[in-house]
């Protein structure tokens, strides 16, 4: 958790710095630093699903696949 919890912070203050070093503005980085660690969360979220689903279905097929050879 740790681990997590630091590269949290690091992610933060990246988007932080990103927003204000391109706009000169503290509340644009402070509005990036918020909103865009949010959206990659839903976007890692749908990312993970999707790859299960594949997983899934591969795992699915190698067993077929297994089944008809014995």
């Amino acid at each position: 958790m740790s681990k997590t919890l630091s590269f949290a912070c690091v992610h933060f203050s990246v988007a932080f710095l990103v927003g204000y070093l391109m706009t000169g503005s503290v509340w644009v980085g402070g509005a990036l630093a918020l909103v865009e660690p949010a959206c990659n969360t839903v976007a890692f979220h749908l990312h993970e699903k999707f790859w299960k689903r594949i997983e899934t279905r591969r795992a699915a097929q190698a067993a077929a696949g297994a089944a008809l050879t014995t």
